[in-house]
C-alpha cells in the first residue's frame, strides 16, 4: 500500500496563497494529494477543520440560498468536485489544478488515516450502507481504525433530539476524521453544529461518497468523470430522484456559467 511506502509530509500550515473565485464561490486550487497533506498536517497539530467539495449542484444551491453559500465560504477547505468548475476557472484565467472528487477523497484520506492511526467515522447513507463502506475501506487498508458508523433517520434534522443523539455518539467515539454523507446543505449544517464539540477533528462533507465506497451506488466510468459526464451516468441510473435537479437546475446553471466565463475571456 502507498501508505506503507511513504508518509505524507503534513507540513501545510495554511490555505493556498491564491484562491480562485468561480460560480460565486471561493475554491482552493489544490490537487488530491495536496488536500490529503493539508488535512494530515492539521491533524498532526491537533487542529480540526471542515472540508467542503462544491459541484454544480452545490454551486446552484449556494447561488440561490445565501445561508448555503455562507456554509461553503466558512469551510476551511473548499475543493472543486465538478468538472464545469474546473473549466470555468480555466476560462477566467485562474485555473484549478484538477477536479478533486469527494468519492476519491474518502479513499485517499482513509489511506492516510490508516497510516497515522487516526480513527475515522462514517455518518450518512441508508441503514447499513456506512457499515458496508467501512468494511470495504478496511479491506483495502487493514490498519484503518473505524471509530463508528451511523445512519441518521429521516427527519433527524427537524427532531429536537436528533442532533443530540449524533453528537453524543461522535463525542463518545472521538474520531479524528468524520465523513458526513447527507447531501448539501444538510451535511454542512450538521457539521457546523458539531465542530465545537470535536475541535481536533476534520469533517468532510462528502455527499454520495459513502454510498459509492460501499458499492451501494454505481460510479461512472473514469472517462465519463473526466469528460464532465458523471451527472449523465447518475441521471440514467436514478432518473426519478435526479431528473429535476440535473435538468431543471444544474444543467441550465452550468451552461450559463460557462457561457458567461467564455464571454469574459473573449472580451477581456
Amino acid at each position: 500500500m502507498r501508505a506503507q511506502r511513504r508518509p505524507w509530509p503534513g507540513d501545510d500550515h495554511g490555505r493556498p496563497r491564491h484562491r480562485v473565485r468561480v460560480a460565486g464561490l471561493t475554491i482552493d486550487p489544490m490537487t488530491e494529494g495536496e488536500v490529503v497533506d493539508h488535512v494530515v498536517g492539521a491533524l498532526k497539530r491537533g487542529e480540526g477543520g471542515h472540508l467542503v467539495t462544491p459541484n454544480m449542484d452545490i454551486a446552484w444551491t449556494a447561488a440561490h440560498d445565501p445561508g448555503a453559500r455562507e456554509l461553503v465560504e466558512r469551510a476551511d477547505l473548499s475543493i472543486a468536485d465538478g468538472m464545469p468548475l474546473v473549466w470555468a476557472a480555466r476560462l477566467l484565467g485562474t485555473p484549478l489544478p484538477a477536479r478533486v472528487a469527494g468519492a476519491d477523497l474518502i479513499w485517499s484520506l482513509s489511506e492516510a488515516a490508516a497510516f497515522y492511526r487516526h480513527p475515522v467515522y462514517l455518518l450518512g447513507g441508508p441503514p447499513g450502507v456506512a457499515r458496508q463502506a467501512a468494511d470495504r475501506l478496511v479491506r483495502r487498508h487493514p490498519a484503518l481504525v473505524v471509530a463508528g458508523t451511523q445512519a441518521p433517520p429521516y427527519g433527524f434534522d427537524t427532531d429536537p433530539g436528533g442532533h443530540d443523539e449524533i453528537r453524543e455518539a461522535l463525542v463518545a467515539a472521538a474520531p479524528r476524521l468524520v465523513f458526513v454523507g447527507l447531501g448539501f446543505p444538510k451535511q454542512e449544517r450538521l457539521i457546523a453544529r458539531l465542530r465545537d464539540d470535536l475541535p481536533g477533528t476534520w469533517f468532510v462533507g462528502c455527499g454520495s461518497a459513502i454510498a459509492f465506497a460501499a458499492g451501494a451506488t454505481p460510479r461512472a466510468p473514469v472517462w465519463m468523470r473526466g469528460a464532465g459526464l458523471e451527472w449523465l451516468f447518475r441521471l440514467v441510473h436514478e432518473p426519478g430522484r435526479l431528473a429535476r435537479r440535473y435538468l431543471r437546475h444544474d444543467l441550465p446553471f452550468t451552461l450559463r456559467l460557462l457561457g458567461s466565463c467564455l464571454l469574459r475571456r473573449l472580451f477581456s
